[in-house]
């Protein structure tokens, strides 16, 4: 029991002496251990923030791999777009509309063969003296005769004995009447000025005032016109007014000889038509106003009256007395192809003629 009792103090006592040198060990080594696990949470810490930037940087490489990817994507589309084609062609919306034919063109008389190989689809040559027809191309047909209706404009104002060297002012009708002229509204010259200009360079305004400016205004001016073409037997024609501009003027190449016969007795009109060219002062400027048959400005035939014409329903027309081989002339030419074929079928007419030997042409008729 004593030896127990020994044995129990003498573990009690080794187990307090191994408790205080351990606790004296702990005492002295906690430092360090603090100080290793100060150590290893740094080392982790600095670890896992270089994981985590790390982990950043692969993420925004990728990002930025991406980026490049697409970029290259793109530029490798966009090179194998095809190219676009440049429009060497510019279509217009508002193109204007092309020319209305001609009556002549509707009536099927264009392109018809003649023996003297002429453009104009209505032709006649009339010995005025005589009035004996050596040729003759449709000539009983009514049609559209353009500015050829200015001779009547002519012939109606001589006949209403109005003073020519009377002021005459244009106004806003008469602009209206023709947008192209260099006479413009305010312009102020004489009845006799107006002829001039109407007869030698077909000017639109003036012989629209010089109908304005008759005795009853424009409706009386017009129903003077065809009174008149009704005294000199002109039985297929018809006026709607003094420029020539509406197609409602119409007559056949038979009544167009009349005209010229019965123009042909008045030398104001004569001498009118076949002036070559004219400077005006208008608006004080010098304004040069030229023949509109280039036949009289070149002075290769010997014509004594004349008068142009133009607009899409008439084609291009001309009208002359004409002296060839000694012989006067009635010379008529209807919707004629090109600005310049009614002067070169003038010509082929006068050349054709010349040629003639002594007692021809044969007449083929002879008009009442």
């Amino acid at each position: 029991m004593a030896l127990r009792t020994q044995k129990s103090y003498l573990s009690f006592c080794m187990f307090t002496v191994l408790e205080g040198k351990l606790e004296m060990l702990l005492k002295r080594l906690w430092p360090l251990a603090l100080a290793v696990l100060l150590s290893v949470g740094v080392t982790i810490s600095t670890n896992s923030m270089a994981a985590q930037k790390e982990a950043q940087n692969t993420k925004a490489s990728k990002s930025s791999s991406k980026a490049v990817v697409k970029a290259d994507t793109k530029k490798t589309a966009k090179s194998h777009k095809k190219p676009k084609a440049v429009r060497t062609t510019v279509t217009r919306t508002n193109a204007p509309a092309p020319a209305r034919p001609s009556f002549a063109t509707a009536l099927g008389l264009r392109g018809q063969h003649d023996d003297l190989s002429l453009k104009s689809s209505v032709a006649m040559v009339v010995n005025q003296d005589t009035k004996e027809v050596y040729f003759e191309k449709n000539p009983s047909v009514s049609l559209p005769i353009a500015s050829i209706t200015k001779l009547m404009t002519a012939m109606v104002v001589l006949d209403s004995k109005l003073p020519l060297d009377e002021t005459l002012v244009i106004n806003g009708d008469d602009v209206q009447s023709y947008r192209n002229s260099r006479l413009s509204g305010g312009t102020v010259l004489t009845r006799e000025e107006a002829l001039l200009l109407a007869l030698m360079s077909s000017e639109n305004r003036a012989a629209h005032t010089l109908g304005r400016n008759y005795p009853g205004g424009m409706p009386a001016f017009i129903d003077a016109m065809n009174r008149k073409a009704r005294e000199i037997g002109m039985t297929h024609s018809h006026f709607a007014d003094p420029t020539g501009l509406l197609s409602e003027n119409v007559a056949s190449a038979e009544d167009l000889t009349r005209l010229l016969s019965s123009a042909y007795e008045y030398k104001v009109i004569r001498d009118f038509s076949t002036w070559p060219d004219l400077t005006m002062m208008i608006g004080k400027r010098p304004q040069k106003f030229v023949n509109t048959n280039r036949l009289v400005r070149a002075g290769d035939m010997n014509i004594g009256l004349q008068k142009t014409g133009f607009i899409n329903a008439a084609g291009r027309c001309l009208v002359m007395q004409a002296r060839v081989n000694n012989t006067p002339l009635l010379l008529v030419f209807l919707d004629s192809v090109g600005t310049q074929s009614r002067f070169a079928d003038a010509v082929r007419v006068k050349d054709w003629y010349e040629r003639m030997p002594s007692g021809e042409p044969q007449a083929i008729r002879r008009l009442m």
